[in-house]
C-alpha cells in the first residue's frame, strides 16, 4: 500500500534525521582511534585577530570589548578590529574610546559579508576569530581555539554557542535544548572528519584560507566554513571555547533569526553543490548531507506525509489507529504551547513539541522568503532578552 510506504519513509526519516545520524557517527567514531589534544605552550600560540561585526550595537559593544580585551591570551599577540558599516548610533564613538581596538568604519551598510570582506584586507595575524557583539567569550576560550592551529591539517575550529536559560523566554529558551542536542553532533561531526558549518558567535579560520565571500550570502560562517573544506582543511568544534548569549526576547524574534537561517541554508545548498561529490569530498559529503541539506530541505516535507498517510491507515489496523493518535497528540502540543507561550502562560512540557515544529515551520518560511527573494544582507537582527 503506497500509503503504508509513504508513512514508514517518513518517520523512518525523521528519526535518521534527528537521532540515527548521530548515533551511526558516534558508532563510527568508536572505532577511530583517540587523537590527544596539542600541547601547545603559550610561547607556540599564534598571533590572533579578533573581528568584530557591529551594526548599531552602543547598548552592548562597550561590555563586548572589555570581555575580549579581560581574555587570557598573551598581549602581544593579540589585536581587536571592529567592522561597524552604517551603525548611526554611538557604537562608532565607543571603539574609538578603546586606544587598544582598530575601527573599520565606513558610511555605507551593505551586510555582514561585505562588512567582513572588507575588514579582511586589513587582517595580517594568522589566526582571525570571528564573534559577534552580542555574545561574550570564555576566558580560556581563544587558548582553546588557537591551540588547534598547531595541526596543519586544521584550517578552521568553530567554538561553542551557549544560550542562557531564562524562564520570562519560555518556548524560545528550548532553543538551548537544541543547542546541546548539536553540540553533541557538532563533537561527533569533528571527530569523523569535520563539522558541517561553523557556529558564527564565535569561530574561527587560518586567515590565509580566507576567500572573498557573495556580499547577498545569507550565512557568512557557513559559506566561509564550506570555503575553507573545499581547499582539503578540516573545520573542528571546541567546546571549551564558548560564546553566551542571552534568548530571543520572544518567539516573534526568534521566528524572524531562524527564517533567516532557513533562507540562507537553501542558498548554501545552490552554492555548494559540488560538496555532494563524494570521490571528491568523501565522508564529507554524507555529513553535509544528512547533517544540514536534509534539515533544510525533507525533514518539514516528512512530518506532512507521516500524519497525512497515517490517515488513510486509520482503519487498516489498530496499531496505525494509535500511531495517528500520538501523531495528533504531538501536533496538539505544539499548537497548545504556542498559543499559551502568547499568553504568557508556561507549560515547560509543552515546549519541546513547540520548538521541534516551530523550527520547521520556519524552515518552510525560509524557502518561501529565498525563492521570493525576500531575505536581503543587511537583515534585522532579532531582539534579545536584557539583564539590564
Amino acid at each position: 500500500m503506497l500509503a503504508e510506504i509513504i508513512l514508514w519513509v517518513s518517520i523512518l526519516g525523521l528519526i535518521f534525521i534527528y537521532a540515527g545520524y548521530g548515533l551511526v557517527v558516534a558508532a563510527i567514531n568508536k572505532f577511530k582511534p583517540t587523537v590527544r589534544d596539542a600541547n601547545v605552550a603559550e610561547s607556540e600560540l599564534p598571533e590572533v585577530s579578533i573581528l568584530i561585526a557591529a551594526f548599531n550595537e552602543e547598548e552592548i559593544i562597550k561590555e563586548k570589548i572589555e570581555n575580549t580585551l579581560s581574555l587570557h591570551y598573551p598581549d602581544q599577540k593579540l589585536k581587536l578590529y571592529v567592522v561597524s558599516d552604517g551603525s548611526t548610533d554611538k557604537t562608532n564613538e565607543i571603539v574609538s574610546g578603546f586606544k587598544n581596538v582598530t575601527l573599520l568604519y565606513q558610511p555605507a551598510r551593505k551586510g555582514k559579508s561585505a562588512a567582513i570582506n572588507r575588514a579582511m584586507q586589513f587582517i595580517q595575524e594568522p589566526v582571525t576569530v570571528f564573534t559577534d557583539a552580542n555574545v561574550m567569550i570564555n576566558k580560556e576560550g581563544i587558548v582553546a581555539i588557537a591551540r588547534h592551529y598547531a595541526n596543519e591539517k586544521i584550517g578552521g575550529v568553530s567554538g561553542e554557542k551557549v544560550v542562557m536559560h531564562d524562564e520570562r523566554a519560555a518556548a524560545a529558551s528550548t532553543e538551548g535544548v537544541y543547542w546541546k542536542y548539536e553540540s553533541f553532533l557538532k563533537k561527533q561531526d569533528a571527530r569523523l572528519y569535520s563539522i558541517a558549518g561553523a557556529a558564527g558567535e564565535m569561530f574561527s579560520i587560518r586567515t590565509s584560507l580566507f576567500e572573498i565571500i557573495p556580499e547577498d550570502t545569507l550565512l557568512d560562517d557557513f559559506q566561509i566554513s564550506m570555503n575553507i573544506i573545499r581547499k582539503g582543511y578540516r573545520v573542528i568544534y571546541e567546546p571549551a571555547a564558548f560564546a553566551s548569549e542571552n534568548p530571543s526576547l520572544n518567539i516573534a524574534e526568534e521566528y524572524k533569526r531562524k527564517v533567516r537561517i532557513a533562507a540562507g541554508g537553501i542558498q548554501i545548498i545552490e552554492r555548494n553543490t559540488d560538496i555532494f561529490n563524494p570521490f571528491n569530498y568523501g565522508i564529507f559529503s554524507f555529513q553535509f548531507l544528512i547533517h544540514r541539506v536534509t534539515r533544510w530541505t525533507i525533514a518539514p516535507v516528512f512530518i506532512v506525509t507521516a500524519l497525512l498517510s497515517n490517515m488513510f491507515l486509520i482503519n487498516y489496523s489498530n496499531f496505525y489507529t494509535i500511531l495517528f493518535v500520538l501523531q495528533l497528540a504531538f501536533h496538539l502540543a505544539a499548537l497548545a504551547g504556542w498559543q499559551l507561550g502568547n499568553r504568557q502562560i508556561k507549560v515547560k512540557a509543552l515546549h519541546v513539541p513547540f520548538y521541534f515544529e516551530f523550527m520547521h515551520y520556519c524552515v518552510v518560511m525560509g524557502w518561501i522568503r529565498y525563492f521570493k527573494g525576500n531575505q536581503k544582507a543587511t537583515w534585522q537582527k532579532a531582539t534579545r532578552l536584557s539583564y539590564n
